[in-house]
């Protein structure tokens, strides 16, 4: 947490988000959502598919606007794109004519920066995220994970106030996610920015945040849980998950998980039929 008085970083209250549809039907998406993340919190939101978790993270980055409700970033009124934020997407945001080096630097560069600075700060980045040796390589020629390892670099190098994760670890096997998750904890413990992140992994939240934020199958899905993660950090992603704390908090939240995931998939069951 940062010297001072810790501050909210995403505050949403009572947000509603709606869309029109293609035969003029309004569908509400998301209902008077209430979240506040505070100031170097690291808040994972999971659900069933379809239930509305980007579309919050979408909220909170300024690029949908919610029908009623407030957004506030840092205690001020989001009235647009959210400067205060990084965005790490599920798919790679890589420029493939690009360089590893030159798709981190291209933050500073587009900012102003003079291109010296920003290679320098990039390279410096690029050893951060264990890549220090692959600055020429281009997305074509890194694997899953170390292209992720880029898209992290190129979001922090930003020096953004909150990071928003929207299943950024999704395409990826099984044991390297778990490796990025390690790589994350130890990048956020550094420095703890304020961090929303999106998955559909119970146990992926629970291994790498401060809260669980459970959200309903849709439409209309709304908050329905919020569990503190009462385990120690430093955290290792791997070693957590062994633990009995680790199982019993698991068993507590999937319960309430396990039915709305149940709906959703009966919900898209009668969508197809």
């Amino acid at each position: 947490m940062r010297t001072g008085e810790a501050s909210t970083a995403v505050a949403l209250h009572d947000a509603t988000v709606a869309f029109r549809l293609a035969d003029a039907r309004l569908y509400t998406a998301v209902e008077q959502a209430r979240l506040a993340v505070a100031d170097g919190e690291f808040v994972a939101i999971v659900g069933p598919t379809g239930c509305g978790k980007s579309t919050l993270l979408n909220v909170a980055a300024g690029l949908l606007t919610p029908a009623s409700g407030t957004v506030r970033i840092f205690d001020a009124p989001l009235t647009g794109l959210n400067r205060e934020a990084g965005y790490l997407f599920q798919a790679d945001a890589l420029f493939p004519w690009k360089t590893a080096i030159d798709n981190v630097a291209i933050g500073l560069e587009i900012a102003g920066a003079p291109r010296t600075h920003a290679l320098q700060r990039a390279q410096g980045w690029l050893e951060s995220v264990g890549l220090g040796g692959f600055a020429n390589r281009y997305p074509h020629m890194l694997s899953g994970g170390q292209r992720k390892r880029v898209g992290l670099a190129q979001v922090l190098i930003r020096d953004p106030k909150i990071l928003l994760m929207d299943e950024p670890f999704g395409p990826l096997d099984a044991q390297t996610r778990q490796i990025i998750g390690n790589l994350l904890l130890q990048l956020w413990t550094a420095d703890r920015k304020a961090v929303l992140f999106v998955t559909h992994d119970l146990e992926e939240a629970i291994a790498l945040a401060d809260r669980v934020v459970i959200m309903s199958a849709g439409p209309s899905s709304r908050i329905i849980g919020d569990w503190t993660v009462a385990l120690p950090r430093p955290r290792d992603n791997f070693e957590i998950r062994l633990t009995h704390e680790f199982h019993a908090l698991h068993r507590e939240i999937w319960a309430v998980l396990r039915d709305e995931v149940m709906k959703g998939y009966a919900q898209a069951g009668e969508a197809v039929g």
